[in-house]
């Protein structure tokens, strides 16, 4: 007979491997003197809003090393920008200086938080694309 503790973590692992994600696009980032532009679309493919969430993107070199980052909030955090209801699709352009010269951009969520404070595990729920 199995244990109900078991047959409880067994569902729970179900659950979270067909769960919803945040599907985040990674656009090209766009360079104008010592200001770099990466855009990112974001889709809310979860069945409750995502009420918040912090990135952090990093322009690497070729050798791999960090020549500029930012963290913003990109979903909610601030007034100026609004939660993200269920299927809708918001953007959000990072902005970040630097004067040196890079390879590619690397996004890394921080923090994801649904509806009613729920946190979610941002390695999981989050799904990131690059163009």
């Amino acid at each position: 007979m199995r244990s109900p503790l078991l047959i409880l973590l067994l569902l729970s692992l179900l659950v979270a491997t067909a769960q919803a994600k945040l599907s985040v696009e990674v656009a090209e980032p766009k360079q104008t003197a010592s200001k770099v532009v990466v855009k990112l679309t974001m889709k809310n493919q979860f069945a409750e809003k995502v009420e918040s969430a912090r990135a952090t993107i990093f322009l690497m070199d070729a050798q791999g090393k960090v020549v500029g980052q930012a963290t913003q909030w990109v979903i909610g955090g601030t007034t100026d920008r609004p939660e993200l209801k269920p299927d809708a699709t918001a953007t959000y352009n990072f902005v970040i200086t630097t004067d040196k010269s890079f390879t590619k951009a690397q996004l890394l969520f921080n923090r994801v938080i649904l509806e009613a404070g729920k946190v979610a595990e941002p390695q999981g729920a989050v799904e990131i694309t690059y163009k």
